[in-house]
């Protein structure tokens, strides 16, 4: 039995910016299968929430959002050699082998995206350029107001009861910025913990959001120092994985802004 999930909406607005967090109800069976075979996936993960959102939107029509959908066309639909390896080693930690089908599939069970949000607008776009600038953490720490917050999770996969795939968004408002946190979550008992997070920080003096990306992974088994209480928890264990990959950007707003056109949507993958 899945949880139930009760809908909600809730809008706040931010100087010329709507920011828009939705959540309601598991996707229905029929529907995951038919978004299953559009990606290419045998199977979409167990709690699929395809109609939550978070939706930052400027007056103008431009902005970014994060959507479970998108997030899953950036998994790797062909397994790679680690992801093999993984399954290889998590059989070989497991005495039963009553899921060794279950595990080695040609795609990523893992469901690991490095989706980083989806740009919204037509005529007017975010441009994103590589920045050497960085989230000012210490500013966010600063004693400030929080006006809004909002957390959504967008999927979640159990992995058999062997571990956790899941990623969610949450933001907060205060009255000079706000900010987002994307967390892809990844934990495979016995075998490994990795986490891809993307934040996204917009002061309101600014004519730009900053983004960065950052992958960490680390096996298990060089988590030998570490409590095992703390594998559960995406924030402790954070500090103990090693940093993989790190990409920072800036998005910057368009330089003429158009009459406020019809949103579309472009999906950002990192490859």
């Amino acid at each position: 039995m899945h949880p139930v999930f009760q809908s909600s909406r809730r809008d706040f607005t931010f100087g010329p910016w709507k920011l828009s967090a939705a959540q309601t109800h598991i996707m229905k069976s029929a529907q995951a299968e038919r978004l299953a075979d559009e990606l290419h996936m045998p199977s979409l993960p167990e709690m699929m929430f395809g109609d939550n959102i978070l939706r930052i939107q400027h007056d103008r029509g431009f902005g970014i959002e994060f959507n479970a959908t998108d997030a899953l066309k950036c998994v790797n639909n062909c397994q790679g050699m680690i992801k093999v390896a993984c399954a290889e080693e998590w059989q070989e930690s497991r005495s039963e082998t009553e899921h060794t089908k279950e595990v080695v599939k040609p795609y990523d069970w893992t469901y690991t995206t490095d989706y980083k949000g989806t740009l919204l607008g037509d005529t007017a776009t975010l441009k994103v350029v590589p920045t050497t600038e960085h989230i000012n953490t210490e500013k966010l720490k600063a004693r400030e107001q929080i006006m809004f917050f909002e957390e959504v999770l967008l999927f979640e996969d159990e992995l058999h009861d062997h571990g956790v795939s899941s990623l969610s968004v949450k933001i907060r408002v205060m009255p000079s910025s706000f900010f987002v946190l994307l967390r892809f979550f990844l934990r495979v008992d016995g075998v490994l913990i990795r986490m891809n997070d993307t934040r996204l920080h917009h002061e309101a003096d600014k004519a730009y959001m900053l983004r960065e990306y950052t992958s960490r992974e680390s096996k298990i088994s060089s988590l030998k120092h570490v409590p095992p209480s703390l594998f559960t928890e995406p924030n402790e264990i954070s500090q103990y994985l090693p940093i993989k990959e790190t990409i920072c950007e800036k998005l910057e707003f368009p330089e003429k802004l158009e009459p406020k056109p019809e949103a579309s949507l472009e999906t950002m993958c990192v490859k």
